[in-house]
């Protein structure tokens, strides 16, 4: 039986075959070359362990595009219903955030249309990569939205943003606005610790540190007939 160090074992076995090959109860020429098969044989690794870098961090629920949306004056609407008075909503307003710049997301949105949206973490250490993060979501089934997805959730669920993250909505790279040095953008709607919002950028190409969360959004699942 074996006593679960595999190095312990592999000693006993030694100091077996020794003594079997020294009383003459088994051929020196048999065991040296069943220990050449051993030793010509590529080293055969077990595979590595698979490591989740992302977990849900909450469930938004429900948004509903409202029935006066108009994707081509969205941000146009949105940037003035926050930031036209007196009040403002953000702390920090990206002025790149624009309809012509983020014309093109891979969803355009249409008034009606319902989606359940998470937030997703980072749960390792270090940093991690747009495509990393893209391939996460696409791993949950979810669509991008880009930034007409983050005002959504700005207007209908900023309340339920957990504080001291920021929410970046990714998109397919081609489909983000690229600024003047040629960087693609991401947009992102950061929730401080004392109640302060910005609606900011981020690069596509950079890495992304672990407080720096990211939305999904999912169509809902369509209504199942009911039984005959």
């Amino acid at each position: 039986m074996s006593s679960g160090n595999p190095f312990e074992r592999l000693w006993k076995l030694q100091a077996s075959i020794n003594k079997l090959v020294l009383d003459g109860k088994r051929d020196p020429e048999m065991v040296a070359d069943v220990l050449q098969t051993i030793v010509d044989e590529p080293a055969v690794l077990p595979p590595a362990q698979s490591v989740e870098k992302f977990a849900e961090f909450v469930d938004l629920g429900i948004v509903t595009v409202p029935n006066d949306y108009d994707h081509a004056t969205c941000l146009t609407a949105f940037r003035q219903r926050h930031q036209g008075g007196e009040e403002k909503s953000f702390r920090y307003y990206n002025d790149a955030i624009t309809d012509p710049n983020f014309s093109n997301p891979s969803r355009i949105l249409k008034p009606g249309d319902k989606f359940r949206v998470k937030a997703y973490r980072q749960v390792v250490g270090g940093t991690t990569t747009s495509e990393e993060r893209m391939a996460f979501l696409r791993r949950q089934k979810t669509i991008f939205t880009g930034a007409q997805g983050a005002t959504l959730v700005f207007d209908q669920k900023r309340d339920q943003l957990p504080k001291g993250k920021w929410y970046a909505s990714f998109d397919e790279p081609n489909r983000l606005w690229k600024d003047a040095d040629g960087y693609r953008k991401v947009p992102y709607v950061r929730a401080d610790s004392d109640s302060d919002f910005w609606f900011n950028l981020g690069y596509f190409e950079n890495v992304w540190d672990d407080y720096i969360a990211f939305l999904g959004f999912c169509d809902l699942e369509p209504p199942q007939p009911l039984a005959a």
